[in-house]
């Protein structure tokens, strides 16, 4: 159970207690003490870009806290297909196996994939420093077909958009066999994108046109609005991919039997929310969620995530190609260090800002608020900052 600073010091001081980890940190006691707990409920709030968490006793929020979600997987992994393709290329004369992939039970896209994992180490790295007794965890279900057409009902789920139509000859119809930017109509036409495939377009028919090669071609990467017609992109609906995996995520978590979450739903934790007065935000609906009211709040942790891997795609020495970096590095940024100024008498923490090579490092020191190069070889690594990382 939590502690006050000034006991932790002292506990540290005369070997009672040990430090678990700097991330945050947490003491552990060498000696047993009857193992007494209090019951803390632990709320979470998901998202697709942020999850607010907190967590309560009776009397106070021990802990409580914003994690930001990467958004970058695809991105990440667009350059390994691209090798990938290049490298069968050229090893044309291997036999196939494109077929005797098999995606097992439950496979996920893996940008859709990363965020349900996030969720789940969030939760466990929050067991793994306090005794939660309930976690909590709140579900809002979403009518993706409702929200682009308020009005379907009964049999009409069952019908698609394109119900009696082909893809290209509903969009001849729809815009009346012209071109969309030029208005042409005596030309062949093209499908064509409103936000290119390339910007994050989907493929869903409300983000397609028609329009003529010319103006396909000058059109390129832009999206409609950059290429001078806003109209026709205030036609495409908004996306529904981030309510696609809200779906997917809290069914993941509800499903997942270590867990064990208990559902919250969303109109229960706004009720709840009003009744308080408190702002909308992630972490006061996680404080919700945990069956917050009265107890004393606790300073909310900003939680970043960064990669684990330390490998690296970079230009070789002669700075043009592409290598790999396959020496790991001993500190590399975001890690915890000590490392004691010059003209100091004692070591202070810093956090590592970023790393030059094998024996350069970059600290922010935030009391002179300026950057400072010490050498590898004279610091003293605390911890790493990989994963989820506690900002206070």
């Amino acid at each position: 159970m939590p502690t006050t600073p000034r006991k932790a010091r002292l506990l540290l001081k005369t070997n009672k207690a040990k430090i678990k980890t700097h991330n945050p940190f947490t003491i552990q006691l060498t000696t047993a003490t009857g193992e007494t707990k209090q019951p803390i409920e632990l709320g979470t709030d998901p998202g697709f870009k942020f999850i607010g968490f907190s967590a309560t006793t009776k009397k106070e929020e021990l802990i409580s806290g914003v994690v930001k979600i990467r958004q970058n997987i695809k991105k990440l992994m667009d350059p390994r297909r691209g090798f990938r393709k290049a490298r069968r290329n050229r090893k044309w004369h291997r036999k196939s196996r494109f077929n005797n992939r098999k995606r097992k039970a439950g496979w996920l896209p893996p940008s859709t994939q990363h965020k349900v994992q996030t969720h789940k180490n969030l939760i466990k790295k929050l067991q793994s420093i306090l005794p939660i007794t309930n976690i909590y965890i709140e579900t809002n279900k979403f009518d993706t077909q409702k929200m682009e057409n308020p009005d379907i009902k009964g049999v009409e789920y069952q019908h698609g958009t394109l119900q009696g139509y082909e893809v290209k000859e509903y969009l001849l119809e729809k815009f009346e066999r012209k071109c969309v930017y030029c208005k042409k109509s005596n030309t062949p036409l093209e499908v064509e994108h409103v936000i290119p495939r390339s910007r994050g377009g989907s493929d869903r028919i409300s983000n397609l046109t028609i329009s003529c090669h010319d103006c396909n071609q000058k059109k390129g990467s832009q999206t409609a609005e950059e290429f001078g017609y806003p109209d026709i992109q205030k036609q495409t609906k908004r996306s529904l991919k981030a309510a696609t995996q809200m779906n997917i995520i809290v069914k993941r978590l509800l499903e997942d039997p270590d867990l064990n979450t208990i559902p919250i739903p969303a109109y229960e934790t706004k009720f709840r929310r009003k009744q308080l007065n408190l702002e909308k935000s992630h972490v006061n609906d996680a404080f919700v969620i945990a069956g917050g009211t009265t107890q004393t709040r606790s300073q909310p942790y900003q939680i970043k995530q960064t990669r684990r891997n330390n490998r690296k795609l970079q230009q070789n020495r002669k700075r043009y190609g592409i290598s790999i970096r396959k020496q790991r590095y001993p500190i590399s940024a975001n890690d915890l260090i000590e490392y004691r100024v010059r003209g100091e008498s004692k070591f202070r923490l810093f956090r590592v800002k970023s790393t030059q090579g094998l024996r350069g490092l970059i600290v922010r020191d935030n009391k002179f608020d300026q950057n400072r190069f010490p050498n590898v070889s004279k610091v003293k690594f605390i911890c790493s900052g990989k994963g989820l990382c506690f900002i206070g």
